[in-house]
């Protein structure tokens, strides 16, 4: 007996969903409550979603409850939440304000309580190893027309460690839950709250990181008056942070991620060919000229400074 005629859904039918290479999600319509089948690509992918969804609703975050598992076949029945992503109601006209207040609710919350054991660390090493494989890797050869030396890509390591440098504490001592893409269309508008999907990548950070990627969101333009607002509104639920060190926290996490993602829409163009994804190019260095203007990034700043000046710092 297969895993959905076990659970009821043996006359369901199927619709398969867009999706990407790490994933697969088929909607079943007609069965006995709405839900999805999520075709993941190992065990070690579908242990993480697992090990994560089972968290946070343990600590009374929404995220999609699941059915049943079928470990063999790296395959999981999950609550459908429905068609419509925060993403999909803002590009439909919703109001911002509620949205973003509740998603910064379930961030909120999420990054409070203790993560969950065996998480990997969204630390200095990862932030610089991850913005090297895009910007040095795939943007850099993109506009120079050939790959960085040695000596940048140590300066880049040296920048980028040396800028997260004073926020470690939070990594070494109390690391929090990061998503790490807490953007609206990884959030799902639902009874319980904002809900969050995608929870597989979670990692140990700090908390700065995830309320960058959703006030400074690297697709869709966010109005200062929300940005402003959801950073008070965190910090009213977090109120044993300082409200000074992780103003400073949020432009190093943020000059990390916009450097990180503007070379990502360069590398999706060029390898994957997705070139609709160079649009959201000139948002990203604009975020990332804004977050080089707070000191706490001026190791970075020199780098860039000295490697690519202002008038380089676009889509090549």
């Amino acid at each position: 007996m297969t895993l959905l005629e076990r659970h009821g859904f043996a006359a369901a039918r199927a619709e398969t969903l867009p999706g990407d290479a790490s994933k697969r999600y088929t909607r079943l319509h007609g069965g006995p409550r709405p839900a999805l089948v999520m075709q993941t690509p190992d065990a070690e992918y579908l242990d993480a979603f697992l090990r994560v969804a089972e968290h946070l609703r343990a600590i009374g975050v929404a995220t999609p409850e699941v059915l049943a598992v079928d470990r063999p076949g790296l395959t999981a029945l999950v609550e459908d939440l429905g068609p419509a992503s925060m993403a999909d109601a803002l590009d439909a006209g919703a109001a911002p304000g509620p949205l973003y207040a509740a998603a910064v609710e379930s961030l909120a919350r999420a990054a409070a309580a203790p993560p969950p054991p065996g998480l990997p660390a969204w630390d200095a090493a990862a932030m610089s190893r991850t913005a090297a494989a895009t910007f040095l890797e795939w943007w850099w050869p993109a506009r120079f027309g050939a790959p960085p030396d040695d000596a940048v890509r140590a300066g880049l390591d040296t920048a980028i460690r040396e800028m997260l440098a004073p926020f470690a504490e939070p990594f070494a001592g109390g690391a929090g839950f990061v998503h790490r893409d807490y953007f609206p269309a990884n959030l799902m508008p639902t009874p319980r709250g904002m809900a969050l999907i995608d929870v597989q990548d979670a990692a140990t950070g700090h908390p700065a990181y995830d309320l960058v990627s959703l006030v400074e969101d690297a697709r869709r333009d966010v109005a200062p008056a929300l940005r402003d607002a959801a950073l008070r509104q965190y910090l009213a639920a977090r109120p044993e942070l300082d409200a000074g060190d992780f103003a400073a926290a949020m432009a190093a996490c943020a000059a990390q991620r916009h450097l990180r993602v503007a070379a990502l829409w360069v590398r999706l163009d060029r390898r994957d060919g997705k070139p609709h994804y160079l649009q959201h190019g000139p948002r990203c260095w604009a975020l990332l000229d804004r977050a080089l203007a707070h000191p706490a990034t001026a190791p970075l700043a020199r780098f860039l400074d000295a490697h690519v000046p202002p008038a380089l710092r676009g889509n090549p």
